[in-house]
């Protein structure tokens, strides 16, 4: 048969559409055409093609091949298309079965000599086609990672030979069987290692419980990157599906295997990064480190350092949970709901209020510096805690018998309330919810709407000490909201000018 047609995936963003790779052998001068929209590394397949058939010992067809990926207006890029173009020349040419095929999809890069290189974004793809009911022919480097997709058959391949013995009927292939490499849990740094620091555990601690955003401040030495790092340590364990979301969005993004899977990501980007490099972008739009920190914490260290034209994108996803890169030819949808964790220095020195008296900051230099942050940004923010500086213990540490593997079950139970109430963590609220699971007695109402308005709070920071509030009251059981709740997620919001 001079037709033939082998399914295939292309990578957008997160997501896999199907692809359909037509061959038609035709009479006339030999030649081989391309269509589809295919960009340069697809329109290079032809060259690695022919010289893997021919190298592999195939009869390359002296005829006019054309080859059709099909959607026609979806762009194709990457070598993943080079095993399912290969294998449509072959059945095309009746060197193979075309009714093998029919049930598989294939991704791979060919090398020269027939053998298989692993791509980017498998994971995608695998969950795609189990939804789509076919099997999945993957080279073996991307078979572990295609092996999270449970229920789905993956047939992995070192070399173009074996597919083809399998769909001849040679040499069946048997499924992939996991190893379970990418399953390893590495264990989170621990918060017993914090010494002291008793109030900052208590902000993390509530800002696990509803997934709010914190932001301390303090002296350089205070502990607060230390204690950002045990955050991810006191979160829930991801489901299945937030698992799979996770590991989707870092096979997209890079060539490495997954580690550590399934576990909550922490970003820590220098505060050199720009715009691109945070929320994502490029000509092939590319997942920033919101969407590498998605159902994560994401901790920004020196916040004012940060460009303040790139913290300001930040704003949108806080909100929204996910960012879209507009281009002229489509637009990308990436997740980004994470967990915002920053850190700062009161002042341009990092000494202002410290007992030594060493800062020499004047007002204009500190107002400067703080004015780099917007209000907006700072409102998203539900959770502001200065950091002292604790005495100097350096024989051992005096903790407070916290510990990660504690709170952590104290946080479980917590979450575990909101979930069973609304479907989502308190700070994930949306106005009807906010009224609906927030509610106030009308005294506490109007002593909240006081206080707001002493503090100069915004109606979203209002909104934001709700929801704080809601999340103490989880932490210790209540089902209503109380005066002490409302007092102490007061307690974290700042000022309007301070």
């Amino acid at each position: 048969m001079s037709l033939a047609i082998v399914h295939s995936r292309a990578q957008v963003g997160v997501d896999a559409p199907p692809v359909t790779v037509e061959a038609h052998l035709a009479n006339g001068l030999p030649s081989m055409a391309l269509v589809g929209l295919p960009e340069t590394a697809v329109k290079e397949s032809k060259d690695r093609v022919r010289s893997a058939l021919l190298n592999a010992g195939f009869d390359f067809p002296a005829r006019r091949i054309t080859l059709n990926l099909a959607p026609a207006d979806l762009p194709k890029d990457g070598g993943r298309f080079d095993l399912a173009i290969a294998m449509g020349i072959l059945a095309a040419s009746g060197q193979v079965p075309e009714s093998a095929l029919a049930d598989l999809e294939c991704l791979g890069e060919l090398a020269l000599s027939g053998a298989l290189r692993p791509v980017q974004g498998v994971l995608p793809a695998a969950l795609a086609a189990r939804a789509a009911g076919r099997r999945l022919v993957v080279p073996r480097a991307n078979a572990e990672e295609a092996s999270l997709a449970s229920g789905l058959e993956i047939l992995a391949v070192d070399h173009l030979l074996e597919l083809v013995a399998h769909c001849a009927g040679q040499t069946p292939l048997a499924p992939f069987a996991s190893q379970g490499l990418l399953r390893q849990i590495a264990p989170y740094p621990d918060l017993a290692e914090v010494q002291g620091q008793a109030a900052a555990k208590r902000a993390l601690l509530i800002a696990a419980s509803g997934s709010h955003n914190l932001l301390f401040s303090g002296p350089p030495g205070t502990g607060k990157t230390l204690l950002a790092s045990r955050l991810p340590g006191l979160l829930p364990a991801l489901t299945e599906s937030e698992a799979l979301e996770v590991a989707a969005i870092h096979s997209v993004a890079s060539h490495e295997p997954l580690r550590c899977w399934p576990q909550r990501p922490f970003r820590h980007p220098h505060h050199s990064a720009s715009g691109p490099a945070l929320v994502g972008g490029g000509s092939r739009p590319q997942p920033g480190e919101i969407t590498l920190a998605h159902q994560g914490v994401l901790f920004l260290d020196e916040l004012p350092e940060f460009d303040r034209k790139v913290l300001e994108v930040l704003r949108e996803p806080l909100e929204s949970g996910h960012i879209v890169i507009a281009r002229a030819r489509d637009k990308i949808r990436f997740p980004a709901r994470f967990q915002l964790v920053a850190a700062m220095n009161p002042c341009p020195c990092g000494y202002l209020g410290d007992p030594s008296g060493r800062c020499r900051c004047s007002p204009e230099q500190i107002q400067r510096y703080r004015g780099k942050l917007s209000g907006p940004l700072l409102d998203r923010i539900d959770l502001h805690l200065t950091v002292a500086r604790e005495a100097t213990a350096l024989q051992g540490t005096a903790g407070d018998g916290s510990n990660s593997a504690t709170l952590a079950a104290v946080v479980a139970a917590a979450r575990q309330r909101q979930i069973e109430r609304q479907g989502c963590a308190n700070a994930f609220l949306d106005l009807p919810g906010l009224r609906q699971h927030c509610r106030l007695d009308s005294e506490d109402a109007c002593w909240l709407e006081t206080a707001c308005e002493r503090l100069g709070l915004s109606l979203r920071a209002a909104h934001r000490v709700m929801k704080v509030a809601r999340t103490l009251a989880d932490l210790e059981g209540e089902p209503n909201i109380g005066r002490a709740h409302l007092a102490e997620a007061l307690q974290y919001r700042p000022a309007a000018g301070a």
